[in-house]
């Protein structure tokens, strides 16, 4: 009898605690509503760029040269820790394209270590980290990431020699 109603009890407040909750939809919510509209586009030019950004986006890239030591293993360390921060994500630590955001992708990354990567010269891969690679991923990296930066990150990646 006891266990009867101690059952009866447990199911009453189980029945009204599960009425008394709200079960609205994510899209019901308020702070989803916004987003239901269309983004706007940004115009050119909306994003303010330094000059020595300017510079570099006009020189083509056989003509870039780096202003850092290049095979100085200060920089190449510190490109190092760059490369932890910014491109381990889609390259991953063995720079393979195997990054944890990288696997998502079809094709994968790009293997920094293939022939093909080391041979570029430093103004191209300068431009690829910057501006991004014309209908590929690498996104563009020039709002994100110092000039001075991008140059250590790529004397890592030449550090790092064929696979």
């Amino acid at each position: 009898m006891m266990k009867n109603n101690y059952l009866r009890l447990f199911l009453i407040l189980s029945i009204l605690s599960i009425a008394s909750c709200e079960w609205g939809r994510m899209w019901e919510t308020p702070a989803v509503r916004p987003h239901e509209e269309p983004i706007m586009a940004v115009s050119g030019g909306a994003v303010p760029m330094d000059a020595a950004e300017a510079i570099y986006r006009a020189i083509p890239a056989e003509d870039l040269t780096s202003p850092v030591a290049m095979d100085d293993p200060q920089t190449v360390a510190a490109g190092s820790n760059l490369y932890g921060l910014y491109c381990i994500q889609c390259h991953g630590k063995y720079h393979d394209g195997y990054g944890t955001v990288g696997q998502s992708f079809q094709p994968l990354p790009g293997d920094l270590r293939r022939p093909k990567v080391q041979a570029e010269s430093q103004g191209k891969m300068f431009k690829e980290i910057s501006y991004g690679i014309p209908g590929g991923r690498q996104p563009d990296l020039a709002s994100t990431i110092a000039i001075e930066d991008r140059w250590k990150i790529i004397a890592y990646v030449k550090s790092l020699g064929v696979r």
